[in-house]
């Protein structure tokens, strides 16, 4: 059998039976019939005591994991335990006559067991340890579950968010995430748990103080394979003032790439006293002096000697005050020609203290061409002028002509006397010269005037109050032709353009549809606003009047004093004026027109 076993006889305990397994346990002494108290072996006293006791008692014991000291040859101690079990033997009178010791050697069990004490100890011990540190750290210590319910909070979360300890995590805890983060920073968590993951991810968390700070939410599941994680382990670090500071190191990588990609511009960087102390490559090929030469005044010293003083004035004001600098100097190149250039400079404070930086553009090819553009810009407007005056001047300076002839056809009237069949034909016909003649006059006065309103600012404006202004203005003459008109802007209701070209537009189309209408029916104008395909606004006016022959319905071109209906008193600039404005605006007018059936003019305000 594995397990030990003696027989003790009498009261004195003689060595009866002893098998190989309690043979070794005993040490291998055993000689029969010698009592156990002269040859114990690696029994100790309390063993020999609790056995006297009970072979007087009769009555059984067992000893659990009791510990055997067996000397080693190096002079050290092995430990092994055995479960003992003392059973008394008695004789047909229940007389005691010695006792039977059974030894299992459970030492494996019971170190096993130390081990798991031990372990249990060293684990308390930690998790006490760990509690103070999560405790204690400057984070949010968390435990989330799979279905996202917290099981532990830190007291850091308290104190960052002011809430009592009442309050209810999974309840508050979404409400103090921003807004604008909360829908992202649930749906990614969420996400996390169901791939079984962990996650890392940045988001505005609302402090006590009521302000939105910065943190980092870091979490790992807790796997125990091959189940599913049931717990994430996390913390929530306010990184607020890091994320500012990389947005400061975000700018100064912004100052660098801006050197970066202008290399080739002379690019400089000076100390903060104003004196340079780097030149780009590119500097040297322009210039073909090297940064020793230069010096660390050198762009001033390339400038052309009549512009050098006041662009190192500047400079020096500059370097004084912080202020940007920027002027437009000529600089000469290595082959001796000054050209112009935009020079530029800005301060930058870093660590390493205060430093400009500087770059010299070359613009003398866009100079040169904008001083031949100024010029000639210069003389149309200035012959623009001339014209839009002579017109004017002459315009109103016939009307009196015009006032004298007509007074004196008047008094011709009046005083003179001549019998003729046609007299009142000719009187008439006088009469309706005269007119033709003041209405041309008032047309190129209003057509000047219109002219120079197309620089008129722009604002947003509400067509249907701009369109009721304008048939205000002509009921008059919408009475008398007993004309209807159909406004509906409601695609397009608001349109940001000048005011005055707006109303100059439908004051010349409007009345231009009274002036032809058809002589056999009434007129009918309709007004509408609507969207073009690329979210353009247009205006349509339709109306049912004498047409019009048209020769490209998409780009119509109107000259001034063109008129298609002789017969109607006009001077021919209304349509003129009105692709005018229109082209200048950056617009174009459509004209889909049907002789004796109407006419539709489509208005695309901006290409």
């Amino acid at each position: 059998m594995p397990a030990g076993i003696v027989t003790l006889l009498g009261p004195e305990l003689r060595y009866g039976f002893v098998n190989e397994a309690m043979q070794a346990l005993l040490g291998g002494d055993t000689p029969e019939g010698q009592s156990l108290a002269e040859h114990p072996g690696v029994l100790a006293a309390d063993l020999l005591e609790v056995m006297q006791q009970v072979y007087r008692s009769g009555r059984p014991y067992v000893a659990k994991a009791y510990p055997l000291a067996y000397p080693e040859p190096d002079g050290s101690v092995l430990s092994r335990y055995y479960d003992l079990a003392l059973e008394p033997l008695t004789d047909e009178q229940d007389q005691p006559q010695g006792l039977l010791l059974f030894a299992v050697d459970v030492t494996a069990q019971e170190e096993a067991r130390q081990r798991a004490h031990e372990l249990a100890l060293e684990t308390r011990r930690l998790d006490a340890r760990l509690r103070v540190l999560t405790e204690t750290a400057p984070q949010i210590i968390f435990t989330v579950d799979a279905a996202g319910a917290y099981e532990y909070v830190s007291p850091q979360w308290y104190y960052f968010t002011g809430q009592p300890p009442t309050a209810d995590l999974n309840a508050i805890w979404p409400l103090l995430i921003h807004p604008e983060d909360r829908l992202r920073v649930l749906y990614q968590a969420d996400s996390a748990r169901a791939a079984g993951v962990g996650w890392s991810f940045e988001y505005r968390m609302r402090r006590h103080d009521g302000q939105y700070r910065w943190v980092l939410s870091r979490a790992l599941p807790e796997l125990h394979a091959p189940d599913k994680p049931v717990f994430w382990h996390g913390a929530v670090t306010e990184v607020h003032d890091q994320r500012e500071l990389a947005e400061v190191l975000r700018r100064g990588e912004a100052e660098l790439r801006f050197l970066a990609d202008s290399i080739l511009q002379l690019i400089w960087t000076a100390t903060a006293e104003g004196f340079i102390d780097y030149y780009n490559q590119h500097t040297a090929e322009y210039t073909g002096l090297t940064s020793d030469e230069l010096g660390p005044t050198g762009w001033i010293a390339l400038l052309d000697s009549t512009e050098q003083a006041a662009a190192a004035r500047r400079w020096v004001q500059c370097v004084a005050s912080g202020e940007d600098y920027e002027g437009l100097y000529r600089m000469r190149r290595h082959d001796g020609q000054y050209r112009w250039h935009i020079i530029r400079a800005r301060r930058l404070a870093d660590s390493r203290g205060l430093r400009w930086f500087g770059a010299c553009t070359d613009v003398d090819d866009q100079h040169r061409l904008r001083e031949v553009l100024q010029t000639q810009y210069d003389e149309l407007a200035r012959t623009n002028r001339d014209l839009d005056t002579f017109v004017y001047t002459a315009s109103h300076d016939l009307k009196q002509p015009l006032f004298n002839l007509r007074g004196l056809f008047e008094e011709l009237r009046r005083a003179a006397t001549f019998h003729d069949p046609e007299r009142e034909v000719l009187l008439e016909m006088v009469d309706e010269a005269l007119r033709q003649l003041d209405g041309t006059l008032q047309e190129l006065a209003a057509t000047v005037q219109d002219q120079r309103e197309l620089a008129a600012p722009t604002e947003e404006l509400d067509l249907r109050s701009v369109a009721e202004e304008v048939l205000l203005g002509m009921r008059l003459q919408v009475q008398e032709a007993g004309a209807t008109f159909q406004l509906n802007v409601t695609q397009a209701p608001t349109l940001v353009y000048g005011r005055a070209n707006l109303r100059s537009v439908l004051h010349n189309l409007l009345t231009n549809a009274l002036k032809f209408a058809h002589p056999e029916r009434l007129l009918e104008v309709h007004i509408t606003s609507t969207l073009s395909e690329s979210g353009q606004p247009q205006l349509w006016v339709q109306d049912n009047g004498l047409g019009m022959a048209v020769g490209h319905e998409t780009a119509p071109t109107f000259h001034p004093f063109e008129r298609q209906h002789p017969h109607i008193a006009g001077a021919g600039v209304g349509l003129y004026l009105v692709q005018r404005i229109i082209d200048t605006r950056g617009g174009h007018l459509e004209v889909k027109s049907t002789v004796g059936q109407g006419t539709t003019f489509i208005i695309h305000w901006f290409e």
